[in-house]
C-alpha cells in the first residue's frame, strides 16, 4: 500500500505535475487540473440550468409539462401576439363588414385593405389548388384571366366562395352537370369526334370541314341549350365559353373529346363554415383584383330547367 501511495505522489519533473498512478504500456497519466475558467463556466451552467428549470417550462409530464414560476409558455406568447394583431386589425375589419361587397370599389382605401387581407387568406387557403400566383392548372381555374363560369363581379365571386362548386355542405352551392355523352351512350365515338371538330372552329383552332359541319348539327341538338349556338356559354348554367381558347381541362383534341365522353365535374369547397364573412369578402376582393374582375354583374337570361345543364 505504501509503494502505491508513494507512486501516486511522484511528480513529473518537466511539468511539476503529480502522477495519477495509472499506467498503460509504459504511458503514465498526469493529474493535470482543469483550467480555472472552464471549471467556473461549468459551475455557472449548472446554476443556470437549475434556475431555468425553476422559472420556465422544462420537464414533460403525462398531460402537460412543468409550468415554471414565471408562467411563460411559447403558446402563450403566440396567443398574445395574435391577440395584439387582431386588436390592430379590428377597426379595419369592422369597417369592411359595414360595406356591402358590391360597393367595395367605391371606397379605394378599404378596397386596398381588403385586397391585402385577401392575399394573406389566399396564401393560407387557396394556393393548394389555384397556385401561388392564382394561375391554376388543369382542373383548377386560372383566376388571372377574365373567363368566368358563374360571374366575375365582386358579389358573384363572394357567393361562389361562400357556397362552393358542387359542394355537398351547402344547399346553395353552384351546380352544373354536363352529361357523359359517350359513357352514357348519348353519342357515338365518331359523333363526339365530329362535335369536337365543330367546337374547335369556334376559336379558329380548326377550319370548317365536313366533319365539323356534321358536328354542328349534333352540337345544336345536344349542346347549344347550355353553351349557346355560337359556343359562348351561358352563365346561368355555369357553362363555359368554348370560343375563347381557355380550357379548364386541357385544349388538346383528345382532352376535349375526353371531357365530352365522360366529363370531370370538379368540386370546390364552400368556405362560409370555415372562414368568417369579412375574410370571404377580402378573398373576393383579392380574386377580383387579379386582372379579370368585372365591374358589375353580366346580365343573363332566366335559368332554364337544369336537365342537360353543362359543365
Amino acid at each position: 500500500m505504501a509503494n502505491k501511495h508513494q507512486d501516486a505522489k511522484r511528480v513529473d519533473e518537466p511539468t511539476g505535475t503529480e502522477f495519477v498512478g495509472h499506467e498503460w504500456d509504459g504511458i503514465e497519466e498526469l493529474d493535470t487540473p482543469m483550467p480555472r475558467w472552464w471549471l467556473w463556466s461549468y459551475y455557472a451552467c449548472i446554476v443556470w440550468g437549475i434556475v431555468y428549470v425553476i422559472l420556465y417550462p422544462a420537464w414533460p409530464l403525462v398531460e402537460k409539462g412543468t409550468e415554471g414560476v414565471l408562467g411563460w409558455t411559447s403558446r402563450g406568447q403566440l396567443a398574445e401576439a395574435v391577440e395584439a394583431a387582431q386588436l390592430e386589425r379590428a377597426p379595419v375589419l369592422a369597417a369592411l363588414s359595414e360595406i356591402p361587397t358590391e360597393q367595395l370599389t367605391e371606397y379605394p382605401e378599404r378596397m386596398r385593405q381588403a385586397i391585402s387581407g385577401g392575399e394573406a387568406a389566399f396564401k393560407v387557403n387557396c394556393v393548394q389548388c389555384h397556385g401561388a400566383g392564382a394561375a391554376g392548372s388543369i382542373g383548377y381555374p386560372n383566376l388571372n384571366d377574365d373567363d368566368w363560369l358563374w360571374g366575375g363581379d365582386l358579389k358573384a365571386i363572394e357567393v361562389t366562395l361562400q357556397h362552393g362548386i358542387r359542394w355537398d355542405g351547402s344547399d346553395q352551392t353552384r351546380i352544373s352537370q354536363m352529361p357523359a355523352f359517350g359513357r352514357d351512350g348519348i353519342l357515338t365515338r365518331e359523333q363526339i369526334t365530329e362535335v369536337t371538330s365543330h367546337i374547335l372552329t369556334f376559336s379558329g383552332a380548326e377550319d370548317v370541314s365536313p366533319a365539323s359541319l356534321r358536328g354542328a348539327e349534333l352540337f345544336e341538338a345536344n349542346c347549344a341549350v347550355c353553351h349557346a349556338s355560337n359556343g359562348t356559354g351561358l352563365r346561368e348554367f355555369g357553362a363555359p365559353n368554348l370560343a375563347d381558347k381557355i380550357w379548364l381541362y386541357g385544349d388538346k383534341r383528345s382532352q376535349i373529346e375526353g371531357q365530352i365522353w365522360a366529363p370531370q365535374n370538379g368540386v370546390m369547397p364552400g368556405w362560409q363554415e370555415r372562414l368568417d364573412p369579412v375574410t370571404i369578402k377580402m378573398l373576393a376582393a383579392y380574386v377580383h383584383s387579379r386582372g379579370g374582375g368585372e365591374a358589375a354583374p353580366v346580365a343573363v337570361s332566366e335559368p332554364a330547367p337544369a336537365e342537360g345543364a353543362s359543365e
